[in-house]
């Protein structure tokens, strides 16, 4: 038995693919930001062990 698989219809093809662009654009940008959350924590972390120290 041949597996087959369906026909999707062409609006639900284009809008699949518009969704997967905008998820990879999305994956895209997070990763960037990624990096400046990191040091962002440190300097957070940083500063909170300087208080303890300090205060």
């Amino acid at each position: 038995m041949a597996w087959t698989t369906p026909r999707l219809d062409p609006d639900r093809s284009r809008r699949r693919l518009q969704l997967l662009a905008e998820l990879a654009g999305a994956r895209a940008v997070r990763q960037q930001e990624r990096p400046q959350r990191v040091r962002r924590e440190q300097l957070r972390q940083l500063i909170a062990i300087r208080r303890r120290v300090t205060g």
